[in-house]
């Protein structure tokens, strides 16, 4: 068996930090084989959760020089994760961290230069795996789905609580997934109005009531009356969520809850009510204890929460393997789940 050790590197919209992932791939005639080894996630400096939350905003020279100084943020970080845990690796695959997503409007911007990681590191880096999916006419997301497909095949449904929940599933012999909606990108939001980064366990929701006027207005959105393929970003957030809050005058607690309910009824309306099917559970919102129970309130799919590590690293892991897709010159991008006119095999190669 053929075996690849890489480095994942995943920043998610939830701004929880860098991910970076160990990660091992053994071919086999049954496909692959991973195993998630040494694994840390490196918390964002204020100075950098400030640049990355305004970032959007900032002029074209500033963008141009957060770009390249984010690049050579990771490429530290990987040259730190390599040397502190005494780790080998063919090459690092990078997510980078998504400042821009509009495919409508044929684009999509992951900061972290490629030339810069590898000049930091040492090692090749693959990035930039949204634009050719997006070239392709996809939406460019989700790109979890095809690690979902040849690493966690045996589980029906999928699904990721990060910034956004996003769900992968077999149809008709096809991978399809979509965004199902907003998140942690919103319970975040609310808690930092408390003065907290995140909603711990969900106890914040927990001590709220549902609004139900509130609640009837979220799920009358017309996102989720659109079939997929079809993703959410910040843009998005920004134009139909955070305005929505501010026009009710409620609790941050109540406010929690009632997004919380949200969540649970948009993911619940993607499944079949079939009590032999599993979902597995991974990200962020894995944690959230009131999340999943109002999950399981609302669908009889058994919920399947792997080990810490697995929740906290699987995004790290799949675009580790979307890395070595890509440069197995494989497709890592599926039209049957993006909507592009073909299977991508997407990402930049940069040497260092």
């Amino acid at each position: 068996m053929n075996k690849h050790d890489i480095i994942g590197i995943m920043s998610g919209t939830s701004l929880d930090g860098v991910d970076l992932a160990h990660c091992t791939f053994e071919e086999s005639g049954n496909g692959y084989i991973y195993n998630l080894n040494v694994c840390e996630t490196i918390p964002y400096s204020d100075e950098w959760l400030n640049r990355l939350k305004t970032l959007h905003l900032a002029s074209a020279i500033e963008y141009a020089e957060i770009h390249t100084a984010y690049g050579r943020y990771i490429g530290r970080l990987i040259h730190e994760f390599i040397n502190d845990n005494k780790i080998t690796a063919d090459f690092v695959a990078s997510h980078g961290h998504t400042i821009f997503h509009n495919p409508g409007k044929n684009y999509t911007s992951q900061i972290g230069e490629g030339a810069a990681i590898a000049a930091g590191c040492g090692l090749p880096v693959v990035c930039d795996f949204r634009t050719g999916d997006v070239a392709a006419g996809g939406q460019g997301a989700p790109l979890v789905p095809i690690g979902d497909q040849l690493l966690f095949a045996q589980y029906d449904y999928c699904l990721n609580l990060g910034g956004f929940a996003n769900i992968s599933m077999q149809l008709n012999g096809n991978r399809i997934a979509w965004d199902i909606s907003p998140a942690n990108i919103i319970l975040n939001h609310i808690a930092g109005q408390k003065g907290k980064s995140y909603d711990k366990n969900g106890e914040m929701a927990a001590s709220g009531s549902i609004n139900s006027d509130l609640l009837l207005t979220l799920n009358s959105l017309g996102y989720y009356h659109i079939q997929p393929p079809k993703s959410l970003g910040r843009e998005w957030i920004e134009k139909e969520i955070l305005p929505m809050l501010k026009l009710y005058n409620i609790s941050h607690e109540d406010a929690a809850c009632t997004f919380c309910e949200h969540i649970a009824i948009q993911i619940a309306a993607c499944l079949e009510n079939d009590s032999k099917k599993q979902m597995l559970i991974t990200g962020g919102g894995a944690f959230n204890t009131f999340l999943i129970q109002r999950i399981a309130a609302h669908t009889t799919v058994e919920l399947i929460i792997p080990d810490n590590k697995t929740v906290n690293y699987k995004e790290a892991l799949v675009f580790a393997f979307l890395g070595l897709l890509r440069m197995q010159g494989k497709p890592n991008c599926l039209a049957s789940v993006t909507g592009a006119s073909r299977n991508v095999s997407g990402g930049a190669i940069y040497l260092p």
